[in-house]
């Protein structure tokens, strides 16, 4: 598979704090790659490449507006995120209320 084919998952696309920041800028609005750039101290290439990891994990979009490519968020794919981290955050409620229950029934 070549480097342009690579399709990224979720979990990798939101391991690098950049590319989390642009999520959460894109939350709020639609930005051009200038707009998003400005806010970082990184190159115009170093973004592009995050939000090709962004687009191609299916977290964002890109649409040409003119000379610019705009980006927006697309959430839909962090529910793969939200019950992975769902299921963790069961089974340590589970495991917290049976070391409370064990506690509480040793001091009796």
């Amino acid at each position: 598979m070549t480097q342009s084919t690579v399709k990224h998952d979720v979990f990798h696309a939101i391991a690098d704090p950049t590319r989390r920041s642009i999520l959460i800028m894109l939350a709020e609005k639609e930005m051009s790659i200038a707009a998003i750039t400005s806010c970082f101290p990184v190159s115009r290439t170093a973004v592009n490449k995050h939000l090709k990891v962004l687009c191609q994990a299916g977290l964002a979009t890109s649409e040409i507006a003119g000379r610019e490519t705009v980006y927006s968020l697309e959430p839909q794919p962090l529910k793969e995120l939200k019950n992975w981290l769902h299921y963790f955050e069961e089974y340590w409620d589970n495991k917290l209320s049976a070391l409370k229950e064990f506690t509480e029934s040793n001091n009796d």
